[in-house]
């Protein structure tokens, strides 16, 4: 499934519009007309997982990391992963 940022702009009542997409660009035009216009985009990060997704996952590490200031086996889990981290990093 794809997560779709859309801004749908003015419709005119009664019309009939096609969407389309083209890549990660999804567009719009009234039937019977060849003029589209961009009406939104697959939102993504640059390791091309959904935007979303990257939100989810940062608000998550910002619950763990709020909840680790008064839960120390759960800061000790963030200790001992940062020092992996960086002892991976040094080894590159």
């Amino acid at each position: 499934m794809h997560n779709t940022v859309t801004h749908m702009g003015q419709l005119k009542p009664g019309a009939t519009y096609i969407y389309e997409r083209v890549g990660d660009t999804v567009f719009r035009r009234e039937s019977g007309a060849l003029d589209r216009e961009v009406v939104g985009y697959d939102a993504r990060t640059i390791d091309g997982r959904p935007l979303v997704d990257h939100i989810q996952e940062e608000k998550l590490w910002g619950q763990i990391r709020q909840a680790a200031r008064t839960n120390p086996a759960l800061q000790d889990a963030l200790e001992r992963a940062i020092m992996i981290y960086q002892l991976s990093k040094t080894n590159e």
